[in-house]
């Protein structure tokens, strides 16, 4: 089994390319595991959490002006690269607005395996993808507002119990028995990420199967919403790199990389399904799903090589 993990591990691209190819092609196996994706979000976080103790998150909370300048990149920035690649792909129109919207939301969820993965600071992920995503839900909707003048009903109660059994619980958990049982949860490093990335390929089917008619139903245009995720994708890697300017050390660099560019879709269908908006809003989170779970891989493998 030890070896089966690694071997994922070692191979996640190849792998995602297959299981996406998989999902598109029988969406059925998706459709049975999207019913689980809270669950396995949730194991993901937990998983990763086991990778670092206490400490590691009170040396992360005494520098909160890292903090602040993810919460500045991923709803700055990012905001303004949605509106302009939506109406540069889409002009106007709900595909448009979609791609706002993208550009609008916090951290994914996974952002913290790709952080191991590519050898960057994992506790300092895991802080910004909390503090990140517990703001979303009163973030989002005013950046929104702003740039469409549209306004988004937010269902609260369930954003944030779903959040907090999600991102929060899981968090908690892990870093506690990490602290508490030090010795034997490190014996374990070595199989986290391979355990990770696991998971990351049931959520990639998981997200994928449900998706598959919608995605194949716009035939060739599909090239261009997926062109739109991708250019979206890549500008996060671009201004997560503005980190630098406050930061040389290598690993903090690596984890603002993923902290950016990375966008939780799953709350832009909740956002519009609330506000009674057209369906199609949600497309291009949808997309960028699928988008940002094949380059990930690839770029975290093209970091752990350059260490």
């Amino acid at each position: 089994m030890g070896r089966l993990i690694y071997f994922i591990e070692s191979n996640l691209v190849w792998f995602v390319i297959i299981v996406a190819g998989i999902g598109l092609v029988l969406p059925e196996t998706g459709n049975y595991l999207q019913p689980l994706i809270g669950l396995l979000l949730a194991a993901l976080m937990f998983i990763i959490s086991l990778t670092f103790d206490a400490h590691d998150v009170r040396l992360v909370l005494r520098k909160p002006s890292r903090q602040f300048l993810a919460l500045v990149l991923v709803y700055g920035p990012m905001s303004l690269a949605g509106l302009l690649t939506g109406r540069l792909f889409f002009g106007s129109g709900p595909l448009a607005m979609g791609q706002t919207l993208l550009g609008t939301l916090p951290t994914d969820v996974s952002s913290p395996l790709l952080v191991l993965m590519a050898r960057g600071n994992v506790a300092l992920a895991a802080v910004f993808n909390a503090v990140n995503t517990a703001l979303s839900p009163f973030i989002v909707p005013l950046l929104f507002l702003w740039l469409t003048g549209i306004q988004l009903e937010v269902p609260l109660d369930k954003i944030i119990f779903e959040l907090v059994l999600i991102v929060l619980v899981p968090t908690i958990l892990g870093v506690s028995l990490r602290t508490k049982f030090s010795t034997f949860f490190s014996r374990h490093d070595s199989a986290y990420a391979g355990i990770g990335s696991f998971l990351y390929l049931l959520i990639l089917l998981a997200v994928i199967g449900p998706n598959a008619e919608t995605i194949i139903g716009y035939g060739w245009y599909a090239f261009v919403i997926a062109a739109a995720a991708l250019s979206l994708n890549l500008i996060g890697y671009l201004v997560g790199m503005t980190s630098r300017l406050i930061t040389n050390d290598r690993k903090e660099v690596i984890t603002y990389l993923f902290t950016v560019s990375k966008k939780e879709f799953s709350i832009a269908a909740a956002f519009v399904a609330a506000s009674g908006l057209p369906s199609e809003i949600a497309i291009p989170a949808a997309f960028f799903a699928v988008i940002q779970m094949i380059t990930s891989p690839i770029v975290a493998k093209i970091l752990s090589r350059t260490v």
